[in-house]
């Protein structure tokens, strides 16, 4: 009976797998089309060749050792890597997996990285994948093809966390020692009770790395429906509490201090020069991403 329920459920998984693999080709095709490839900042540069010295030349790409050894100047010529690394740190702590609408902050998490990495080998790209909560959960290095992506979507799909909150500054040190080389980094999270202390974490990844933080909200985290006492349950701390939301005051508090939160977020990341973007579960989501990959072309 238990071979049968496994059965059943590895089914089930491989039906969710393809059907975010179908929904979200298409989509990767779109934002293929519209720029992937340019959208991105800060490729590496790889050595190509030496050859002598021309006017105009940058003398810090002088080659000494062969200049000494052939009496002439001569420079370094180096040019931009094609391929890029692109990483995705997903945040997979319990306030991830609300959802008030018929998709959950998780499951449009999971879309979203389905769409930037099927973009990303289209472009014969590597992707790589950190799960974090308080603590890293899971690491799969970067690889291209298919089939790696898909290991990807299901893990995103199947995987079960054991941390209870969210420390972004633990992800940031983990990218930072185990990628050396310089990628692109998309953030995706709610960025609800990060950790106190992802400030410097944050700027020191944001300077090795091209980081885009994306946050995914859900229209019940922005306000409070009218129906009166409703009792609230914060998946993070297990705090429970109910709340009046037939008064006005309290309603208004609510949405401030998700206002609050949102501004910290952007802050914070711009602060650092990063690049931020905000998605809501239930609106569309893939004319935004366009809209966002060709401002940073610009």
């Amino acid at each position: 009976m238990k071979n049968k329920k496994n059965l059943m459920d590895t089914a089930e998984l491989l039906r969710k797998v393809r059907k975010i693999e179908i929904k979200t080709k298409g989509l990767s095709q779109q934002l293929f089309s519209g720029g992937y490839h340019s959208a991105f900042k800060g490729r590496g540069m790889s050595f190509s060749e030496v050859r002598s010295y021309q006017f105009g030349d940058d003398v810090r790409n002088i080659d000494w050792n062969v200049t000494a050894r052939t009496g002439e100047p001569h420079v370094k010529v180096f040019e931009e890597e094609r391929e890029l690394t692109v990483m995705l740190l997903v945040d997979v702590s319990p306030s991830v997996f609300f959802g008030s609408t018929q998709v959950a902050k998780n499951e449009l998490i999971t879309e979203l990285c389905a769409v930037v990495a099927f973009s990303a080998i289209a472009n014969n790209d590597k992707v790589g994948l950190i799960l974090f909560s308080d603590r890293i959960e899971k690491f799969i290095p970067p690889e291209k093809g298919r089939q790696h992506i898909l290991l990807l979507i299901r893990e995103l799909v199947h995987f079960s966390p054991q941390g209870k909150k969210t420390e972004l500054g633990t992800a940031f040190r983990f990218l930072n020692n185990v990628l050396k080389k310089r990628c692109t980094t998309f953030v995706l999270s709610d960025f609800v009770q990060v950790g106190a202390d992802y400030d410097n974490s944050l700027r020191v990844t944001a300077r090795r790395h091209d980081l885009i933080g994306i946050q995914v909200t859900d229209l019940r985290e922005k306000e409070l429906p009218k129906v009166g006492l409703l009792r609230t349950f914060d998946a993070e701390t297990g705090d429970e509490q109910w709340i009046d939301t037939q008064s006005a005051v309290v309603r208004a508090a609510f949405a401030e201090q998700f206002l609050l939160q949102n501004k910290k977020f952007v802050t914070t990341f711009k602060q650092c020069g990063a690049d931020t973007l905000q998605l809501d579960t239930d609106k569309p989501y893939i004319r935004q991403l366009l809209q966002f990959f060709e401002q940073r072309k610009k």
